[in-house]
């Protein structure tokens, strides 16, 4: 069985703590991927001193160099697309198609983020004083630590890495317990790209431990998570009071919207793969479907047939719709959300049991679930569920779905589905999302466009697209004189 090491100053190292904890696939748990350390916070200082000397060479080789480790990155990982997709697929349960789309993604995120270090640009800005050039320079801004969910193990890793070292900053990397496998085979990646020693490092082991050393150690100047908000609260709270600058991902409880002349096939598969689609572990998943009453009883009967022919099983599987959760903790806490939906008066139209028949008893697998009723002070309507469970609530009309649509503290993604356009703007007006979608699905988004969102969803600025670098770097103004002479100044 293989044992994986940390990732420190270009070398694969075991840790020292000899502590390891099995990696299994959650489709079948007799399979055992690996182990994975756990390890100490002294190791994770270490990889911060590994990242602080290999700073100042990296922060002085010029952005579009620096980029080109960037899109290397991107051929190997397009090269290797389908040994790393499955490899995903057995560790975090999603279905094939699914892991092999969230590589693709992750490569075209390299290929922007590797053109990024040809547009590293300031502003040539007009100074009030004559003779003189004024600009704006991005600066790196050091050491940045990087802590990443189970959900997206690909793919979220390199939405932070790839911006963090084409603006010249040095990382350690913290990867969820649950996903070490496709966490070294990242990196991996970036070190068949020949990124330069002690600029990325690897350190696997609990949040508590290696994730805390990171957040109380000096020489990490930013923080980017993505996680719940339980941790992520408390992570900003601590960097904070560090002066650190950090960023937070976090929870989401997205609705869908169909009002009367929605096109219903469309948006009956758009909730359906919203709400389904990855098992309902992601941020962006569809999780409140909100219908005006004309078109209510024929959505929902259409949404429980399609949810009904969902095949479930192991991702591998090419017959298979969706995977399992992605541990018996995550299974048992969505089974706990269903159970209190059905004491709160939400009637269960499909769905709403464990599913452990045949194979499937070896992996922690549920059924897609359809609860109808909803009321918007239930708890399956305000609490984040992160499993195949959709909430159908009743509205009279667009301003009520707007009101009940933002009448939870999340706001990352939402869609719309209607054929009037003035209807389509009145909604991306009012509603408190940093996503919105008209006739699309809420999940989803892509490499160039930024990512984010509004109230608890997030804190910090956004991720994906150009915007990427105002996170991982600083801006510097410049005045020059170009008289050299001595004058008076207006400048205060």
């Amino acid at each position: 069985m293989e044992t994986w090491r940390n990732f420190i100053d270009g070398e694969w190292v075991e840790s020292a703590s000899g502590r390891a904890q099995e990696d299994t696939n959650p489709a079948d748990t007799g399979e055992v991927l690996g182990r994975a350390p756990c390890s100490t916070g002294e190791e994770a200082r270490g990889a911060v001193d590994a990242a602080r000397r290999a700073l100042p060479a990296w922060r002085a080789t010029p952005a579009p160099v620096r980029a080109r480790v960037i899109g290397k990155a991107a051929e190997v990982l397009s090269r290797r697309a389908e040994e790393v997709a499955r490899l995903l697929t057995r560790e975090e349960g999603k279905v094939l198609r699914e892991a092999r789309g969230e590589v693709a993604k992750s490569v075209n995120i390299l290929e922007f983020m590797a053109g990024e270090g040809r547009r590293l640009n300031g502003e040539t800005v007009p100074s009030e004083l004559a003779r003189t050039f004024a600009c704006t320079l991005r600066a790196p801004l050091g050491v940045v630590g990087l802590i990443t969910p189970w959900n997206f193990p690909v793919c979220i890793p390199c939405w932070k890495i790839a911006p963090a070292l084409v603006a010249g900053n040095t990382v350690v990397f913290k990867p969820a317990s649950l996903t070490p496998a496709t966490a070294v085979e990242v990196v991996r990646v970036f070190e068949e790209a020949g990124v330069p020693r002690g600029v990325l490092n690897l350190v696997h082991g609990a949040g508590g431990e290696v994730g805390q050393a990171l957040v109380e150690h000096p020489e990490v100047r930013a923080l980017s998570f993505t996680g719940s908000n339980e941790v992520g609260t408390r992570l900003y709270s601590d960097g904070a009071r560090q002066l650190k600058k950090v960023q937070c991902e976090m929870g989401g409880k997205n609705p869908i919207v169909v009002l009367d002349d929605a096109d219903l096939g469309l948006a009956v598969e758009a909730t359906v793969q919203g709400a389904f689609g990855s098992t309902g572990q992601r941020c962006t998943a569809t999780s409140r479907a909100i219908v005006v009453h004309a078109v209510a009883d024929e959505f929902v009967e259409r949404v429980v047939a399609r949810a009904r022919r969902f095949r479930v099983g192991n991702g591998l599987d090419p017959a298979v719709d969706m995977g399992p959760s992605v541990d018996e903790r995550q299974l048992e806490t969505v089974l706990g959300a269903m159970d209190r939906a059905r004491s709160e008066g939400a009637r269960c139209r499909t769905g709403g049991t464990r599913l452990a028949e045949g194979d499937l008893s070896r992996g922690f697998f549920s059924a897609p679930a359809v609860f109808d009723e909803v009321s918007p002070s239930m708890r399956l309507a305000q609490d984040e569920v992160f499993g195949p469970v959709l909430a159908v609530l009743r509205v009279g009309d667009l301003e009520e779905a707007i009101e009940v649509a933002n009448g939870v503290r999340f706001g990352l993604s939402s869609s719309v589905y209607t054929s009037d356009v003035s209807r389509a703007f009145r909604f991306t007006e009012a509603i408190e999302t940093g996503i919105v979608h008209v006739n699309n699905p809420t999940m989803g988004g892509e490499a160039q466009l930024p990512f984010g969102g509004m109230k608890a969803t997030g804190v910090g600025l956004r991720e994906q697209g150009h915007v990427a670098l105002d996170f991982f770097t600083e801006l510097k103004t410049v005045y020059l004189d170009y008289t050299g002479t001595k004058r008076e100044s207006n400048i205060f």
